[in-house]
Parts: structure tokens; C-alpha cells; sequence
């Protein structure tokens, strides 16, 4: 593993790339990364780099926000087969008949879409904005929310709105049902619950704090407790032991494992930056639209 990691340090220099890894990434490729964060950070980071290579340790709309913030660099995606299911649970022409059948609501895209799901929304949003960029809209106006029901849900409950939710979610998260919590909760009756708000209504319900996955590692930092059960994807133990190496941290469940998120590995870093494919890049007409939706994202956070 160590002559792999030097050369990805090696051709990385040679590349003037960056690599930017998801929290649930493998703790290696986490490791071997230069930027480790939640949508929305990774997005941050895509935008400001001055580096030449951009390769994205995650999954496909990821690496499309990417090249829509970035679009004069070569944003490379280690693993092309790494997708989002829940992404995929609206496409475009979905959208357009939802939109015609809504034609004053402002749609509200979460980042686990399409660049052209986007380049139909008005806004963009993550797990860790959604409330903010919901709650910026006029009171008057009807909202549409895409794609995730749950965190549509939360983010209704949180504003005070009705939204229009689209019927999607994550198929990693959906799976945490409320016997999975309890029976963990009885096992570590002393840790306080974080969950994702992907999760399940009645699981959130259930949580001490719901939060954005980079939310769960400022809360375990800041926090008294000295143990917790973690409700999102099992990655980020990860890096909440690195920044809490004192505390306690514990998954909720097994069943919180993205078999997409660990698709990337230290060989195909290495390839992607070696052969610089697979690379994923936008049309200038999407881009145009769905640099709109994301950048105004950006402008509230």
C-alpha cells in the first residue's frame, strides 16, 4: 500500500492535481486525499482550486458538480460505474412534466442529481443547507423539492412549509428502520444518536441531533459526550475517530454501508491519475443552467 500511495503523491505532483474524497470513501482513500469532505465542501473545494487536475473520490454527480464549478480544469472520476440510485430516481423529462404541471413553484434541486436535473431547478442544495436555502425562498412562493423525500420532509418540518416532495431516496440510509435505533440505542444506552437527515422520519425522530454528515463531526468535537451512534454511511467513523480520538463512536447498523461510495479504491486513484480517465465533463448548455442552480447555492452558504 505505501508504493501506492507514493505514486499517487508521485503523479499527483506531476499532474498538478488535487484529489477531493467524500467522508465515505475508504478510510485509504480518505487518507490519501488532500481535501475530505461532505457534498457541499467538496463543492467549495472544486470551485477555488487552483490546481490543474481535479479527481473526485465519490460518485458521478459529484464529480458533474465539479466540472460544472471547474469547467476549464479536468475533473476525473476514478471509478465511472460509481452512481448515485438516488440521482437516478429523476430524470429530465420527469422534471419537466412536474414542472408543467406546478408553473409558478421554484424547484429546489438537492446535489444527488444530474447536471441537467439541476439545469431545470432554481436552486441547489445539501443535506447541510437545505433548511437555509428552503427558508431564503419568498413565503408565497410553492416549492418543489427533489429527490429525496425524507430530507424534503425534515427540511418542510424545520421551515414550516409545505413542499412538493419528489417520491426518491438513498437507498443506503432508507434502510435504517426504527428496530435497527432501538436495538442499537439498547446496546450504547449511553451515546447520543446522529443521524442523517436522509434517514426515515420516524428514525430522525428518534436522534439527539440531525445533521449533515461534516455536522456530525463538529458536533462530536464540540460535544460533552464522550459516545455516540452514527446514522449515516459507516466512511465517516473514520474521520470522527481521527478528529475525537477520545470518544466513543458506534454505527447505528451494518446496513449503512454505499456499495457505490466504495467502488473508488487506492489502484483506480492511481489509474485515473496515471491514464487521466475517466474524466467527466458538461455540456456548455447545461452548464450554463446548472452553474446557475449551484452557484446560488453557494451564494447562501
Amino acid at each position: 500500500m505505501e508504493a501506492i500511495v507514493q505514486e499517487i503523491q508521485d503523479l499527483k505532483k506531476q499532474r498538478q492535481a488535487i484529489i477531493l474524497a467524500h467522508y465515505y470513501q475508504w478510510p485509504e482513500v480518505q487518507d490519501v486525499a488532500d481535501i475530505v469532505g461532505d457534498s457541499l465542501e467538496l463543492a467549495k473545494a472544486a470551485a477555488r482550486t487552483e490546481a490543474e487536475v481535479i479527481v473526485l473520490c465519490g460518485v458521478h454527480f459529484m464529480a458533474e458538480s465539479a466540472a460544472l464549478l471547474a469547467p476549464e480544469k479536468t475533473v476525473l472520476l476514478p471509478e465511472s460505474s460509481a452512481g448515485c440510485p438516488m440521482a437516478d430516481m429523476v430524470g429530465e423529462e420527469q422534471l419537466v412534466q412536474w414542472k408543467e404541471a406546478h408553473p409558478q413553484a421554484k424547484v429546489v434541486a438537492y446535489v444527488n442529481t444530474s447536471a441537467v436535473v439541476k439545469a431545470l431547478s432554481d436552486v441547489c442544495c445539501t443535506s447541510a443547507n437545505a433548511v437555509q436555502v428552503v427558508a431564503s425562498l419568498p413565503k408565497e412562493e410553492k416549492v418543489l423539492f427533489l429527490p429525496d423525500r425524507n430530507l424534503g420532509a425534515y427540511v418542510a418540518a424545520q421551515t414550516g412549509r409545505e413542499l412538493e416532495l419528489w417520491p426518491g431516496w438513498c437507498n443506503t440510509h432508507a434502510k435504517v428502520r426504527m428496530g435497527d435505533l432501538q436495538a442499537a440505542k439498547k446496546a450504547y444506552p449511553q451515546a447520543l444518536v446522529l443521524a442523517h437527515p436522509e434517514c426515515r422520519p420516524e428514525v430522525l425522530a428518534a436522534a439527539d441531533q440531525i445533521t449533515s454528515t461534516a455536522g456530525m463531526i463538529r458536533f462530536a468535537e464540540n460535544s460533552t459526550a464522550e459516545e455516540f451512534l452514527i446514522v449515516t454511511e459507516e466512511g465517516v467513523l473514520h474521520r470522527l475517530q481521527q478528529a475525537c480520538p477520545e470518544k466513543k463512536f458506534y454505527l447505528a447498523t451494518s446496513k449503512l454501508f454505499c456499495p457505490n461510495m466504495k467502488k473508488t479504491s487506492l489502484r483506480s486513484v492511481r489509474a485515473a491519475l496515471k491514464n487521466m480517465k475517466p474524466a467527466v465533463a458538461v455540456t456548455p448548455a447545461v452548464r450554463q443552467l446548472a452553474l446557475q442552480s449551484l452557484q446560488r447555492m453557494l451564494e447562501l452558504s
